[in-house]
């Protein structure tokens, strides 16, 4: 049976942590962060004492960080020691789980390759409450072998994992589109939200018809609570779409693309990041447009 180990104990690092290990397999987690290694230890994880530590426990690594200069000092080092390119025994494999620009990881995987080791292009969906349950979605690409290398991991993590071509950047050109369309419905939900406010709709009222009616999207009916209960905190925060949408637009240029709509739902997160919301849950946007309106949100408590 596989050895899993999760660089990344963050919202759906932790959740994926703690899953597989419910379904059977051994985990062993590290994360920079004292707080997440803590949270990680009282919910009855496994810690690895570094990345060579893990490296030597496991088979597989998932690398569940926020960015794709977290995950290029993870794969392949950098001032603080080796990455798992030097660490890894060949054969195992590691699944790239953050959200980044499709034409990375072939690079990443090209040269994995070259030390033997798998790499499954492998950004992930569903959210902290999915990811502690087992039940998020993977979106992978890559080479056979890989695939049997992290078999196991990936059901332990997943509710579904998604086989979508043969070469990593699959996976991640599927997560960009993704990220473009929850983006710009969670931009359109606080909008929405905002109009309906100042036209002196009830805030309650409104939430329970739209989602009752055509307009509903899945993102209306799961971030607009976090408004009506007037709690912001982070369980995806602005500056993650502040990057995500980057990512989306900097494809979309290279492929002279254009995405009026990513754009405009960018700005919107800029805009509110600039506001000093960037380290909020995302639906602080509408934080923006009550600001523009003065409209009164409803408060916490």
């Amino acid at each position: 049976m596989s050895v899993l180990g999760v660089v990344g104990l963050g919202s759906m690092g932790y959740g994926a942590a703690l899953s597989a290990r419910a379904r059977g397999l051994t985990v062993f987690g590290l994360d920079a962060s004292a707080a997440a290694r803590e949270r990680f230890t009282a919910a009855g994880g496994t810690l690895a004492e570094s990345l060579a530590d893990l490296a030597a426990r496991c088979d597989v690594v998932q690398v569940l960080v926020v960015n794709a200069a977290q995950t290029e000092a993870v794969l392949f080092g950098d001032a603080q020691g080796p990455g798992l390119d030097a660490l890894l025994p060949r054969g195992a494999a590691v699944i790239a789980s953050a959200t980044v620009d499709p034409a990375l990881p072939p690079q990443w995987e090209a040269r994995l390759a070259e030390r033997g080791i798998h790499l499954i292009d492998g950004p992930v969906s569903g959210g902290a409450k999915k990811a502690a349950a087992g039940e998020m979605t993977v979106m992978a690409s890559g080479r056979s072998a890989a695939f049997e290398a992290a078999e196991e991991a990936l059901a332990a993590v997943a509710g579904k994992v998604y086989r979508l071509g043969d070469r990593a950047g699959i996976g991640s050109t599927v997560k960009m589109v993704n990220q473009h369309l929850a983006g710009v419905h969670i931009a359109a939900a606080c909008e929405a939200m905002a109009l309906g406010l100042r036209a002196g709709a009830d805030a309650d009222q409104l939430y329970e018809v739209i989602c009752n009616s055509a307009g509903m999207s899945w993102m209306f009916a799961n971030r607009v609570p976090h408004i009506l209960a007037g709690d912001y905190t982070p369980l995806s925060s602005v500056n993650i779409f502040v990057k995500d949408l980057g990512i989306v637009l900097d494809a979309a240029r290279k492929l002279q693309f254009p995405l009026p709509l990513a754009a405009a739902a960018h700005q919107l997160y800029l805009a509110t990041a600039a506001a000093g919301h960037g380290g909020e849950d995302d639906a602080a946007v509408i934080k923006f447009y009550a600001a523009l309106a003065g409209l009164e949100l409803p408060k916490a408590g």
